[in-house]
């Protein structure tokens, strides 16, 4: 019997899902409502380059960016399984899906790549 590939999937999605559910509040509040209002002083563009060529941050930044991209992948897999009622077309959607994740993950690993 073949093993079954779920559980690494359900994981993405879970680490994509808790990632945005800790970081988004506090990059929304940080950067539209603090930092305009004056409560704290927003680094500025070439501080922030200087933070981001450092390989740890890169790092960092790919990780939040891939599995955000998995979660969303997994999401959108079932929204249209189960939402849409699409179960004739389910092999065909998760290949697009997790597809998707996988070139823009590749993308994005090359965007940062080059950045530096």
């Amino acid at each position: 019997m073949p093993r079954s590939r779920e559980p690494f999937v359900w994981l993405l999605f879970s680490a994509g899902g808790m990632t945005a559910a800790i970081l988004l509040p506090a990059v929304v509040f940080v950067l539209w409502i603090a930092g305009p209002l004056g409560w704290i002083s927003v680094a500025s563009y070439p501080e922030l380059a200087a933070l981001f060529r450092h390989p740890l941050a890169r790092f960092i930044l790919f990780a939040v960016i891939s599995v955000s991209l998995f979660h969303w992948a997994h999401r959108f897999r079932y929204t249209l399984y189960d939402g849409l009622q699409l179960y004739h077309l389910n092999h065909l959607i998760a290949v697009v899906t997790y597809g998707l994740a996988t070139v823009l993950t590749l993308v994005a690993a090359y965007g940062l790549w080059v950045v530096g």
